[in-house]
């Protein structure tokens, strides 16, 4: 994307041409960082008549059943957890962005800590790139066994076994079960922004990034879908260029879309919320205990006063590994640390993030 306009309030707003097809390497999805907000929109989607359809939208994953018995107790303390995944496949609709190889990687994942009461809620960032032991688990294609593997990629867990097997690496890693899977894709998240008018973002300086082909100059912007991929997905001119770094943009851009959707009058316009929520509904693939617009609306219902400002977000404590600098390996005791704050529904500790090569760096005050 290239150039830029201001509009009548004189706020700079992006302007350009249709990104290139990106590299393998670049092609890395995190639209799964918003859909905490995407859920927040369906919330007030209470219309009788819409049911039918919204609910025919839904793609639901039967986790449980996938699962077992054979994991973390299931506390009942008021609190909830949802491991929120973005896919990279290019099926369909995101054949736009590289050719359908036929499988997938979730190249981002946010563990969401709804506190109890839902008046404030902790995200845990997994880097794609942190190594990991996964487990055992079964194929969701073929329905075979694919054996665990030490140092593995995070993000393969979903490659070879979908969202039951990231589901359970997760599970395996932090020892707390996920209530709740959220998975969207790029042509949802970007009708989702579109939907929502676009959302207006701050940079303090210029990104100018070849990669995702997102050019801005310092000064507020509204971006579209297609721009806030670009900006979501840019890495190589932002701070120190690594993947870090992004997880920061993101981070920041979450809180600017929450904002957004609150500020548009979602739930005091029927129709803008029945857009939203048709949006929304198309783009999720959720477990089966939120898979219809009853369930999903009860749950983002209790969203309703969860606030950017309420809304804490730190990086899986993490320190580069020494055998390999393009790939991150989680601090044990730091994470730890990360992890019994989730399970005992208190705030993450400062002292957790301390040692982290994670949340530093420049990166996170370029977007506010």
């Amino acid at each position: 994307m290239t150039g830029r306009s201001e509009n009548s309030s004189g706020r700079i707003r992006g302007t350009g041409k249709r990104r290139k097809q990106p590299s393998r390497r670049r092609r890395a999805t995190v639209v799964a960082a918003w859909t905490l907000a995407g859920a927040v929109v369906v919330g007030g989607a209470g219309l009788g008549y819409a049911y039918v359809k919204l609910s025919g939208n839904l793609k639901a994953v039967d986790i449980n059943a996938a699962l077992g018995k054979n994991r973390p107790a299931d506390v009942d303390n008021g609190s909830q957890d949802i491991l929120v995944l973005g896919s990279d496949s290019r099926s369909g609709a995101n054949s736009e962005y590289g050719a359908d190889e036929g499988t997938a990687r979730s190249d981002t994942a946010m563990v969401v800590h709804l506190n109890k009461g839902h008046r404030t809620a902790s995200v845990v960032s997994i880097p794609r790139d942190t190594l990991v032991t996964r487990p055992d688990c079964t194929s969701d294609t073929s329905g075979e066994t694919v054996a665990g593997e030490r140092r593995a990629m995070f993000n393969t867990a979903y490659e070879v076994g979908g969202p039951a097997c990231a589901v359970k690496t997760v599970e395996s890693m932090s020892g707390i079960r996920m209530d709740h899977y959220v998975e969207v894709d790029f042509t949802g998240f970007k009708q989702l922004i579109d939907e929502l008018g676009g959302v207006e973002i701050t940079t303090t300086e210029a990104i100018d990034d070849s990669h995702s082909h997102l050019h801005l100059q310092p000064g507020t912007h509204t971006l579209d879908g297609e721009q806030s991929l670009g900006l979501v997905r840019t890495r190589k001119s932002v701070g120190d260029g690594s993947d870090l770094g992004r997880i920061q943009l993101q981070q920041a851009f979450i809180k600017a879309l929450m904002e957004q959707a609150r500020s548009v009058g979602v739930f005091s316009n029927p129709k803008t919320l029945f857009d939203l929520a048709d949006t929304a509904t198309k783009a999720l693939t959720t477990d089966s205990d939120l898979g219809s617009v009853k369930k999903l609306t009860g749950f983002a219902n209790g969203l309703k006063g969860l606030g950017s400002r309420n809304v804490s977000m730190v990086t899986l404590p993490v320190q580069y590994d020494p055998a390999d600098p393009n790939r991150v390996v989680p601090l044990e005791e730091s994470a730890k640390q990360v992890w019994t704050a989730l399970e005992q529904d208190k705030p993450i500790p400062a002292s957790a993030t301390a040692k982290s090569a994670g949340d530093k760096g420049d990166a996170g005050k370029v977007v506010r």
